[in-house]
């Protein structure tokens, strides 16, 4: 009976001094795993080190590395959707090249794999990233919970394990502007969960660069996931408007029988900078998912490839 493969995708970008060590750490653990093939395959988005030097330099020692290169940096969800894409066998292992997700949970992945399961996904325990950055992703994972119509784990990671089943179901859903974490739940096969503890980053630095990049995350699976923003803006205007009429009406009636209570400008202000405010709002949500509409109906590829090896090898 031929043996199940199995991929490790592992997307890259700016980890010249991870490379060969996560490489080397996945080959010792993988070893001992059996019955199983395995492909390595490495997805450099774009980096501007010594990455995709390191990464052609591990494919001449083993051919059982595929080398997939981006032109230029197309974010971290672009590479993400490039390992789906190119991905061969019967499952795919995602994993980040930077230590911070172990890659001792591959033999736990598998296993569950083993048990049935369509998807298994990490979720962290404990994180050592600095306070700042846990507390935004946790508060931003319990907005999601309570504004989408989907169910994420508060501290989900996005390693994990995907099927092939499930790796179509993902592949077959044409939308560019893609929040993984949310539609690896929206799809709905049978996901086990996987807990362990997140380490800190040894080297390199991250892909994200500064919270804005944080930000832009959390949009995509606000504005991806939840229709809540545009129904809290109906809601509070019909509010606002019923309460402005009541105003009007009481203001109206004081005028008529005891003239006009308000002599100072400085209330009107406040009501025109509060309102104006409320407007302003309004119409940066609603900016928000025309800019969605406006990223799906371009129809631009999420990535443009640069370099292909090894894509073949069996």
């Amino acid at each position: 009976m031929k043996k199940k493969l199995v991929t490790i995708g592992i997307p890259c970008y700016n980890e010249e001094e991870n490379v060969e060590l996560f490489y080397k750490k996945i080959i010792s653990i993988i070893k001992e795993i059996k019955p199983y093939q395995f492909r390595i395959l490495f997805v450099d988005n774009g980096s501007t080190d010594k990455t995709e030097t390191k990464i052609k330099s591990l494919i001449k020692k083993d051919k059982k590395i595929i080398g997939i290169f981006l032109s230029r940096d197309f974010g971290p969800e672009a590479s993400v959707q490039a390992v789906l894409n190119y991905a061969p066998g019967d499952a795919l292992i995602t994993l980040s090249c930077d230590f911070q997700d172990p890659p001792e949970l591959i033999p736990k992945f598998i296993n569950k794999w083993q048990q049935g399961y369509h998807m298994v996904a990490g979720i962290y325990t404990k994180s050592e990233d600095d306070k700042i950055t846990a507390f935004l992703r946790q508060t931003f994972y319990l907005i999601f919970k309570k504004m989408s119509n989907i169910y994420i784990p508060v501290n989900a990671s996005g390693v994990g394990l995907m099927d092939r089943k499930t790796i179509e179901a993902l592949k077959s859903l044409p939308e560019k502007y893609r929040f993984f974490r949310g539609l690896k739940s929206w799809v709905g096969f049978k996901t086990a969960y996987i807990t362990y503890e997140r380490k800190k980053r040894q080297y390199g630095v991250s892909s994200y660069n500064n919270f804005f990049d944080y930000f832009k995350h959390a949009e995509r699976g606000l504005f991806g996931f939840s229709y809540l923003p545009l129904d809290l803006m109906v809601y509070s205007g019909f509010i606002l408007t019923l309460l402005s009429f009541v105003f009007v009406v009481g203001y109206l009636f004081t005028v008529l029988f005891f003239g006009n209570p308000i002599k100072a400008s400085i209330p009107l202000l406040l009501s025109n900078i509060f309102f104006g405010g409320i407007q302003l709002f309004a119409i940066s949500i609603i900016g928000k998912y025309i800019q969605v509409v406006v990223e799906e109906t371009k129809a631009r590829p999420s990535y443009i490839v640069k370099d292909i090896i090894n894509l073949s090898t069996e």
